[in-house]
C-alpha cells in the first residue's frame, strides 16, 4: 500500500489533485484485504464500511469502492482512474525489482513488459487491468510505467527494504510484493 500511495501522489501532483487526499486513498484503499480477503464477500466491502464510520471524505471512499470492478461502481474522477491504474502495477513493479540486483534503480518500461510477457511470474497480477488501468487513465502504457517506476524509485528505501536483499533470488520478495501466497 504505501507503494500505491507514492505512486497515488505522484499522479495527484501531475493532475493537480490534493496530494494528500490522493496519497490517502492510495494507502488505505486496500486495509481489509489481509483480513477479508474474500472477494465474493469481503474485501472491500468491511474497508468501505470502516471508511465511511470514521467520516473519511467522501470521495475517497467512492474511490476505493470503484478500484474493485466487481461493485460495479463506475471510476470517473482522475483520482479513481489512476487508483484503478497504479493499483496492480506497483505491487508487479516491486516484484520486478524484487528479482533485479539493481532493485528500482534503472528500471525502465521494457524491462517491466519483458515480466508481463511471464505469465508464471507474480501470476495474481491481472496483466489486463494494468493494461486497462493506463488506457483509462488516458496515458500511454510505456510512459504510465516509467512515470510509476519514478514514483516508486523516489521511495526504494522504504518500499524495498534491505531484507529483501537477503533472498538471494528474490522469491519470497516477489510473492509478497505481488500478492501472491
Amino acid at each position: 500500500m504505501l507503494a500505491v500511495e507514492a505512486a497515488m501522489r505522484a499522479y495527484a501532483r501531475k493532475f493537480g489533485g490534493d496530494e494528500e487526499l490522493w496519497g490517502v486513498t492510495g494507502l488505505l484503499h486496500d486495509l481489509d484485504y489481509e483480513r477479508y480477503p474474500s472477494l465474493e464477500d469481503g474485501h472491500p466491502r468491511f474497508a468501505l464500511r470502516e471508511l465511511e464510520a470514521r467520516g473519511y471524505p467522501p470521495e475517497l471512499v467512492r474511490a476505493v469502492a470503484s478500484h474493485a470492478d466487481f461493485l460495479g461502481v463506475s471510476r470517473e474522477t482522475p483520482m479513481e482512474k489512476a487508483l484503478y491504474a497504479v493499483d496492480e502495477l506497483s505491487g508487479f513493479i516491486l516484484a520486478v525489482a524484487y528479482v533485479r540486483p539493481e532493485g528500482l534503480g534503472g528500471m525502465t518500461p521494457k524491462s517491466v513488459k519483458k515480466k508481463l510477457k511471464t505469465p508464471a511470474f507474480a501470476a495474481a497480477v491481472s496483466r489486463e487491468d494494468v493494461r486497462a488501468g493506463a488506457e483509462e487513465l488516458g496515458v500511454d502504457f510505456d510512459e504510465h510505467l516509467a512515470f510509476v517506476i519514478a514514483a516508486l524509485a523516489e521511495h526504494a528505501d522504504e518500499l524495498l527494504p534491505a531484507a529483501a536483499s537477503s533472498d538471494p533470488d528474490g522469491a519470497d520478495g516477489a510473492r509478497s510484493a505481488a500478492g501472491s501466497p
